[in-house]
């Protein structure tokens, strides 16, 4: 991209291009976009970007964003509290939601046991889920992680783990293409998934 006339344009411009999937002319577009609007619709841009990174939390007991110590799932009363639905980030907690057939609880692992990247079973909350189903009367244990290998080998390590306690562990049904993330599945096949749901053991029994 050729130099430009501003210093502050240039600094906006790569601070934008740091954003997933976006390059340096499209944040240039941006950029510019922004100097054409009304002093306070950016002013707003930059506040809620501001209380973005300042006030957000993350939900003391599903580990999903929120305004408040309990996120609106958690603490709802309407929910079905005894089954948990263990998913790999809180895209994928919205993409389950936007099915509208799942009514009961979430666990955010932040992510699945991927060796070649770092990330062994410590940096994801697997104890904090633990924790939750030997203390809370949860009947059902729903994995629903990528159909990845990563996501199988976090799936069979939750499911050795699970298997001290009084739970039913269940899998979403293979609807979702192998090595497909959810967040990028169809609501249509995504919700059949989570109502077909079948119980872990089977995939054993499947790959035999």
């Amino acid at each position: 991209m050729d130099t430009l006339p501003s210093q502050i344009l240039e600094n906006t411009v790569n601070e934008l291009s740091k954003l997933p999937g976006i390059g340096k002319r499209t944040a240039l577009r941006f950029a510019l976009h922004l100097l054409k609007q009304p002093k306070s619709d950016v002013e707003n841009l930059a506040s809620a970007l501001t209380r973005l990174v300042t006030e957000i939390k993350y939900c003391q007991k599903c580990h999903c964003i929120s305004d408040s110590d309990l996120c609106p799932t958690c603490s709802n009363p309407n929910r079905n509290q005894s089954i948990i639905c263990v998913v790999e980030n809180i895209q994928d907690v919205m993409a389950i939601e936007n099915t509208r057939q799942f009514g009961g609880l979430y666990h955010v692992l932040g992510g699945v046991i991927s060796p070649i990247d770092g990330i062994g079973i410590n940096d994801l909350s697997i104890a904090d889920l633990l924790e939750r189903v030997e203390k809370e009367d949860i009947k059902e244990v729903i994995l629903a992680l990528p159909t990845t290998m990563e996501g199988d080998t976090t799936n069979f390590y939750l499911h050795k783990q699970l298997q001290k306690y009084d739970v039913s562990v269940s899998t979403i049904a293979r609807g979702i293409a192998i090595g497909d993330n959810l967040e990028y599945a169809d609501e249509i096949t995504l919700g059949r998934s989570i109502l077909n749901r079948v119980p872990f053991e089977n995939v054993f029994k499947s790959n035999r």
